[in-house]
Order: structure tokens, then C-alpha cells, then sequence
């Protein structure tokens, strides 16, 4: 019989697969294991014995947090990950799946993202330490099927939201961030600013999507590349401004502050490759994502991780 392991339980993305409520799936949790020590962390699997895991543990954090600390989550997410990969060869485990992230991807290439444009181009220097970091994974991967035939694979998700996410305001990424704004905003009955035109457009994607899609990757995907998870659907940070304002029953007014940066106007992902292997797969749509989201947020407010 088959046990999976999954890493980075109390996180997003091992929440919303802990949702699923699989049988013979051992959770660790930064409390449980710090992945950073290879002979603990090698201890550990030896006493679990875990034939598949999923890889989504990462010492991870906003834009201020990646300028000031380059060397530091270069560091600390080298060791988690090449840790949690040498300690699964070592015991014997039949399949991994990693987590990356399209903030990896060279700063300069050509759009949409394509896995095989992943390691073409220095990544933005805003966050090159955890890019690098995150991109042998990748490496990792190939060189232990390579020279020992793992089975190990990563995967690369588009932008990520949903329940138990970080929904600090200088650290969160920008759905949980606005959410939490926009919660604030009401409460102390303010005007709601949002930096830049609102016109920027993204790919999101709800957590309980990425969960079983993580799930069908490991049951079914063994090509030692890479592979996109997005449902190639964009919409307007000011689209999601709206939808948020609506869920969270906000009246007051929304600025939008056109003297601050909107950032990159696009970052478009080819999901050509996980297409062709789950043609109807459905995605959660944004209306009901947000819907979810913002009820998980107002039930476990000030709970939450922020």
C-alpha cells in the first residue's frame, strides 16, 4: 500500500490537500521537521517510509523580504529542497512531486511561459536568490533520473490563492493582500487605495484546484520536465479589486493611485502540456474562488496567518 508524505502541511497548498481527506497521507509542518537538517530530516522518512511524497515545504515571503534576504532564501530553500530530494533517494521513494513558481522564470523571455524556457535568462532581481534556489529543483531532478532513475518531478503554478494562505499586507502575495485591505477598509470605514491602474492582468488559480491536480501528477505524470498548472484565464487585478469589494459587502470608495507602479502589464503561461493530458479539466472560476476564499478569511479572522 501505498503512503504519501506531504511537506509544508500548515501552508496553502498542503492545507487544501489535507482538505481532500486522503487515507495513508503522513502532514509535516515546519513545527514537525526544519527540512534545513538533512540527518533529522533523513531520520524522519526512514521512520515513516513514505513511498510518494509532495514537495510544497519553502521558506518563502514578499518582495521586501526577497531584497533583504537574497542569501538567506537561497540558503534555506537549497537545503529544504535538495535535503527532501536526497533523503527520498535514500529511502527508496517511488515518487515526488516539487512545487516551483512562474516567479522563476527568466525576467527577459518571450511570453506565454513555457517550461522549456525555464533556465533561459536570469530571473528578476527582485528575487533571485529564492528563484535560483527553486529552479534546481528542476536540476535535481534530472540529474537523480539520470544517474539513479527517480522518478522525481516538479511542478509550476500560476498565482496561487485561497484559505490558509499569508495574507500579510507588506508580505502577502496580491489576492490575499487585497482581501485583507479591502477587510480593513470596511472596518474602519476609509477609503480603499490600490496601487497602480488596476489594469494588470493575471492568471489565478484556486488552491483545491492545484491540490488535485498535485494528486493526478502523482498517480500520472512521469515526464522529467516540468509542467505548467494555470488555466491560462486571465483577469484584471482590478476585475478581482471589484469581486473582493463585493464578496466582502465594501460600499466605501476604491481608489485607484495611478502614481504608483502596476508592475509587469502581463505574464501569460502556456498550459499546452497539461491540456493535453487533462483536456477537461475544470477550474474553479475566480467568482467562486474569491466566494470561498473570503468566507474562510472572514470565519478565521484575526486567525489567520498574517
Amino acid at each position: 500500500m501505498s503512503k504519501i508524505l506531504v511537506t509544508g502541511a500548515s501552508g496553502m497548498i498542503g492545507s487544501a490537500i489535507k482538505e481532500l481527506n486522503l487515507r495513508n497521507v503522513v502532514y509535516l509542518s515546519h513545527k514537525d521537521l526544519d527540512l534545513r537538517d538533512f540527518l533529522k530530516t533523513l531520520e524522519i522518512f526512514q521512520e515513516i517510509k513514505p513511498t510518494h511524497i509532495i514537495h510544497t515545504a519553502a521558506i518563502v515571503g514578499g518582495v521586501g523580504g526577497n531584497s533583504a534576504h537574497p542569501g538567506q532564501y537561497f540558503l534555506d530553500n537549497i537545503k529544504i529542497n535538495t535535503n527532501v530530494l536526497e533523503a527520498a533517494r535514500q529511502t527508496g521513494v517511488e515518487k515526488l512531486v516539487s512545487f516551483m513558481s512562474t516567479c522563476i522564470f527568466p525576467n527577459e523571455c518571450t511570453y506565454p511561459l513555457s517550461e522549456k524556457d525555464l533556465h533561459k535568462g536570469e530571473p528578476h532581481s527582485s528575487n533571485f536568490g529564492y528563484a535560483y534556489a527553486k529552479r534546481m529543483l528542476d536540476v535535481q531532478n534530472r540529474a537523480y533520473h539520470k544517474e539513479y532513475g527517480c522518478n522525481f518531478v516538479s511542478v509550476i503554478p500560476t498565482n496561487i490563492y485561497g484559505p490558509f494562505d499569508n495574507y500579510s499586507i507588506e508580505n502577502g502575495h496580491v489576492l490575499p493582500a487585497l482581501i485583507h485591505k479591502i477587510y480593513l477598509a470596511k472596518k474602519n470605514e476609509i477609503p480603499f487605495i490600490v496601487w497602480g491602474s488596476g489594469e494588470p492582468l493575471r492568471e489565478f488559480v484556486y488552491s483545491s484546484d492545484i491540490a488535485k491536480l498535485s494528486l493526478w501528477i502523482l498517480d500520472n505524470y512521469n515526464e522529467n520536465d516540468p509542467i505548467i498548472l494555470t488555466s491560462g484565464i486571465e483577469n484584471s487585478i482590478k476585475e478581482m479589486v471589484y469581486l473582493i469589494a463585493e464578496k466582502i459587502k465594501f460600499t466605501g470608495e476604491i481608489i485607484f493611485d495611478k502614481t504608483k507602479p502596476d508592475g509587469q502589464f502581463r505574464k501569460p503561461s502556456n498550459n499546452t502540456k497539461l491540456k493535453k493530458h487533462l483536456p477537461n479539466f475544470k477550474f474553479i472560476t475566480v467568482e467562486e474562488g474569491i466566494s470561498k476564499t473570503v468566507d474562510w478569511f472572514l470565519n478565521n479572522y484575526p486567525n489567520i496567518r498574517k
